[in-house]
């Protein structure tokens, strides 16, 4: 017998599309969906697609976390369970588990072949950083006759992540909240709501978290959004005016395809120590003569400090009309530049979100160390480089 906390009641009440679950530790937030989608299963023409960013082996992870449910419910004669599906041979109703990102890099190529999907599941949401992924498995959610479910489970992250500033900042609602507004159903849950179903040796350490480290208990147990991210290098910004005053600016350029291409602004006033950084360039899949038009139509003759890892490709754009120079790097070139940044004041441009964005989510992966997580950098890559090329040299440093 399986008795669900009342606010989770909507999954199975409300009409809407999508459904926001969040929360913290010990919330039962998956537990509730995976009940809710294995009840589902019990009706007919249903198509489930489970989800999390990385799911390589869904027999090990998360198919015994349905099978459990699955006994608790006393339905072990109704389900076929293999690797990657369980199938209900009552109703012929199907759950079907992936895996978003793949060996390859191609986070939609194992997605391609599904069709009829009626419910998505994406689990650990906070972990899809990707909008344009997020609105492609959305919009293939079309099935006529049946409700079309988005389910999304997740452990709030920061306020820039996408699904914050969709679901909850455009939207209006304050996060926490439970209810439906327009065609999204919000639950929001937190240990409190599961209190008599949890070990005392886990409710002492939530209370001694509580104590010691007050944001972490409203982040990890609470699930409250953060401002910015744990461990976040960069907390010496603000939103302001691009307003250098004269100074001369550089520009900072970061190469992908898959990553985005990027090419900031940069202006420096050695005396007041400020950092001014304006966002000009945030996109993926560019041509490099779509690269050089931008950097000409953005940039003029300015000096560009671009990747040095993509010499060619710098050369080839010089050769169409642009003013690059490689960046330095080698042995501890990222510390450098980092440390140098740290110094300033940096003031980011109001319009220029994807640089606030990495800044707020930038971390450290071992401080003491200087090393850092190699994510959330497509603009800190370039705005190092200028920093290096500019601010270097005044201190004798030569990188090597």
């Amino acid at each position: 017998m399986i008795q669900l906390n009342d606010k989770f009641k909507p999954l199975f009440k409300n009409d809407t599309r999508f459904f926001i679950v969040t929360g913290g530790r010990g919330a039962t937030k998956s537990f509730s969906v995976n009940t809710f989608i294995a009840l589902l299963s019990l009706e007919k023409s249903h198509k489930v697609l489970f989800t999390r960013q990385t799911l390589s082996s869904a027999h090990v992870s998360i198919i015994p976390e349905f099978k459990e449910k699955i006994e608790l419910l006393n339905l072990q004669s109704v389900f076929d369970i293999n690797r990657t599906t369980i199938q209900n041979k009552a109703s012929g109703s199907e759950i079907i588990f992936k895996g978003l990102k793949t060996s390859s890099g191609d986070q939609t190529a194992s997605l391609k072949s599904l069709q009829g999907i009626t419910t998505w599941i994406l689990d650990e949401a906070e972990e899809m950083v990707d909008e344009k992924l997020f609105d492609k498995i959305n919009l293939s959610l079309r099935t006529k006759g049946t409700q079309n479910r988005v389910i999304l489970i997740l452990n709030p992250a920061t306020k820039e992540h996408w699904i914050y500033k969709r679901f909850f900042e455009d939207a209006g609602v304050q996060a926490g909240w439970n209810g439906q507004k327009n065609n999204v159903t919000y639950i929001h849950t937190t240990y409190l709501d599961n209190i008599k179903n949890l070990d005392q040796s886990f409710l002492d350490e939530v209370e001694r978290m509580k104590t010691k480290n007050p944001s972490k208990y409203e982040h990890i147990i609470n699930g409250c959004w953060l401002e910015k991210a744990e461990g976040v290098v960069f907390t010496n910004w603000e939103y302001g005016e691009f307003n250098p005053k004269g100074l001369q600016t550089v520009f900072g350029q970061d190469y992908g395809m898959i990553d985005p291409t990027t090419l900031i602004e940069v202006a420096i006033d050695k005396e007041k120590n400020i950092i001014w950084i304006k966002e000009h360039l945030y996109k993926s899949k560019l041509t490099n003569n779509q690269i050089a038009e931008i950097n000409k139509s953005c940039a003029g003759n300015n000096l560009i400090i671009g990747d040095s890892a993509e010499k060619r490709l710098i050369q080839e754009l010089n050769n169409k009309g642009n003013n690059i120079l490689p960046s330095m790097k080698g042995q501890g070139s990222i510390a450098l530049g980092i440390t140098l940044l740290l110094d300033y004041k940096l003031i980011v441009e109001v319009n220029s979100k994807n640089v606030a964005k990495e800044l707020n989510n930038y971390v450290y992966a071992d401080k003491k160390s200087k090393l850092f997580v190699d994510d959330f950098n497509h603009t800190i890559d370039p705005l190092r480089y200028v920093a290096s090329y500019v601010l270097g040299n005044q201190f004798g440093i030569e990188i090597r």
